[in-house]
């Protein structure tokens, strides 16, 4: 299973394909379904622009009831960054009041792959949105987040195959006193994940996200050394849920997680493609799953190799 897939909701509501079906059957009420954009650029014969798909849905539904919207492909994103939805988010501000929910950058693989999406400066939504509770991109090339304020914020998501170094610091820097759910892909360094453990020290100090219950720090090729800090992390008292799956975790972050602070209280520990030995993912059952906690060390993965050589990759890079 690809671990890069079109949303199937936001915000709790169903995605909706505008494109596909305006015209062609009822649309659902405005505040009904997550509304889905995107344009396919190599349609033949040419379709719609971007620029025209959004305003012939701003033209179609009541804007001032729409609650979610997920934006796909918009172009050639490889070649087109995301600045250009941005400010078609901010430009309609006075007319989304209801808008609590935004995913950028819902591409596949066979649309683009991951680092091919050219994002942008992504904060001015927040800023244009002070009342949103939801806010998601994927892709990680050329984007930037400078620290912000937002009071209403409550679930922030980045899905990439590096995510830079300068927006792990921007989050972490970040005043998000809602936030309770935060997930970050941080992957390899060969596609801009340049961010250390170093980066992520304001957030797992605990005390900068009051309201966090859930922590993401997933998909890294320094997997080991995120869980080594993790241990010892005082956020950790204060989460109910802990996710560092996808990346390159081996018998050694394993145990420092063994040695680490208790973990008994958390709801659940996701752990799945990784590169446990079967001892050490029967001890990280025995040891975590025997106080209640769902733990998944599901999805084992075997180093590929090259003479006396081993490599641990990443669910999603390129």
């Amino acid at each position: 299973m690809s671990h890069v897939e079109h949303l199937k909701e936001l915000h709790g509501l169903p995605a909706f394909d505008f494109a596909q079906f305006a015209g062609k059957r009822e649309l659902p009420e405005a505040g009904a379904a997550a509304w889905w954009l995107a344009v396919e650029p190599y349609a033949d014969p040419p379709q719609e622009n971007f620029g025209e798909l959004w305003d012939r849905f701003l033209d179609s539904v009541d804007p001032a009831g729409v609650r979610a919207i997920i934006v796909g492909q918009w172009g050639e994103a490889y070649e087109n960054d995301s600045s250009s939805i941005v400010r078609r988010l901010v430009d309609a501000r006075d007319r989304l009041t209801a808008l609590r929910a935004v995913f950028i950058g819902d591409l596949e693989m066979e649309e683009s792959e991951i680092s091919w999406i050219e994002q942008s400066d992504v904060t001015p939504v927040l800023d244009a949105y002070p009342l949103l509770e939801e806010f998601g991109i994927r892709g990680g090339t050329g984007l930037r987040f400078p620290a912000v304020r937002h009071e209403h914020l409550r679930r922030l998501r980045f899905e990439a195959g590096g995510l830079p170094g300068e927006v792990v610091r921007g989050v972490a820097a970040g005043e998000f006193p809602a936030l309770e759910h935060l997930d970050m892909w941080l992957g390899v360094e060969a596609y801009g994940g340049d961010s250390g453990v170093a980066d992520l020290a304001p957030i797992l100090a605990g005390g900068r996200f009051p309201a966090l219950r859930h922590l993401g720090l997933r998909n890294s090729e320094i997997q080991d050394e995120v869980a080594a800090a993790v241990a010892g992390a005082p956020v950790v008292a204060q989460l109910t849920s802990l996710d560092l799956s996808l990346g390159a975790l081996t018998d050694d972050g394993a145990a420092s997680l063994l040695g680490g602070q208790p973990l008994s209280h958390l709801t659940r520990l996701d752990l799945h493609h990784h590169f446990l030995s079967e001892s050490m993912a029967d001890r990280i059952r025995e040891a975590f799953g025997s106080s209640g906690t769902e733990v998944d060390v599901s999805d084992h993965q075997t180093p590929d190799s090259w003479g006396d050589q081993e490599w641990r990759y990443v669910a999603v890079s390129e």
